[in-house]
């Protein structure tokens, strides 16, 4: 059985989203956090359809006569959650012998962090409601988040050290152990590990999704610090040396695209820093939903990407209030695949 790990620019028949409610992190900015949401469910559905998890009947009515009219529709499926970040809850996607299937690793809270039980089971209680156009499930005995992995679609993998080999995901295993579990069940043929590249306020332990991402045309999309006064600019700087030394699965070297560093975002309340990065974008079909942050660095994000990705509209989006909870646009997210591979290996 051949197993494929599609890039995320792959055909893709869903975005996944969990519905922030009275019950989540969200509670203090609920009005706001629900606005964005609404704003992302309708740019999404002009491009595929949204599979929107939430915790009643009534959710579903409150949002159906928020959302505009669109070529694709909003697919709602009742189930309990903690909270609302999809893509480290979220299912894992791959092809096994060309047919779509999803892989359901544990998910603990970031290293026990946080209570995750009820998001742990969403992918199975998603799954039973045949919200995913696939008839294959495999719940692996593995911690890990969606945002700690980015594939090229070409048998490459990216992480950081400071997730995958972090003791409060799987203690037990060593490196070699990792990447063998992963190549069984993922198809990855090669890992890229970075050591540097941390983020202040992020609770993730450097997830690779806010810091550097695989693109098509064997391009790294990766968050850059041009400010040696801040506190980020030696391990930003060490981490983009790291992806100088990477090559791909044919070794050669990736095409390197550095993103402008955002001012300095902090929380309003306490005064805490905020993860904020243009890195922590979504591809969708034939658009990128870029993040940004109503600072002057927001236009030179956009013309950046505008160039790196000519076969995409860049959709800014404006996350301010998202990394209020330490996270952003992408880690919201979780793309569903195609029923099937069609065009075979991602460009």
């Amino acid at each position: 059985m051949t197993r494929y790990f599609p890039a995320e620019w792959h055909n893709q028949y869903a975005i996944q989203l969990t519905w922030p409610h009275e019950n989540t992190d969200w509670e203090w900015v609920l009005p706001e956090i629900q606005s964005f949401y609404i704003q992302l469910i309708n740019i999404i559905l002009e491009h595929e359809h949204v599979i929107l998890s939430v915790p009643n009947e009534d959710t579903i009515t409150q949002v159906k006569n928020l959302l505009s009219n669109h070529p694709f529709q909003c697919h709602f499926y009742i189930a309990p959650n903690n909270d609302t970040w999809a893509r480290d809850h979220g299912p894992i996607s791959i092809y096994k012998d060309n047919q779509l299937a999803i892989a359901d690793f544990i998910f603990n809270g970031w290293g026990n962090k946080f209570n995750a039980s009820l998001d742990n089971q969403l992918t199975r209680r998603l799954f039973e409601q045949k919200a995913y156009p696939s008839q294959h499930i495999e719940s692996l005995n593995f911690i890990l988040e969606g945002g700690s992995i980015e594939s090229d679609g070409k048998g490459c993998l990216l992480t950081t050290r400071q997730c995958l080999m972090n003791t409060n995901r799987n203690a037990s295993l060593n490196q070699s152990q990792i990447e063998s579990y992963l190549s069984q069940h993922l198809g990855s043929e090669k890992f890229l590990w970075l050591k540097h590249g941390d983020l202040e306020g992020d609770d993730t332990d450097a997830h690779v999704d806010t810091l550097a991402r695989f693109a098509p045309n064997n391009q790294i999309i990766f968050q850059g610090c041009q400010d040696s006064e801040d506190s980020h600019f030696d391990e930003l700087q060490a981490m983009k040396e790291e992806l100088k030394g990477f090559s791909n699965s044919q070794n050669e070297p990736f095409s390197l695209v550095e993103l402008p560093w955002p001012d300095a975002q902090f929380e309003p309340t306490d005064n805490q820093r905020l993860p904020a990065t243009y890195a922590n974008f979504l591809f969708i079909n034939g658009a990128v939903l870029l993040p940004v942050y109503g600072v002057k660095q927001d236009e030179e994000a956009i013309r950046i990407m505008t160039q790196a990705l000519p076969e995409h509209k860049i959709i800014p989006v404006n996350c301010s209030i998202v990394i209020r909870q330490y996270g952003s646009l992408h880690c919201l997210t979780m793309q569903i695949p195609s029923p099937q591979l069609q065009s075979g290996v991602s460009k």
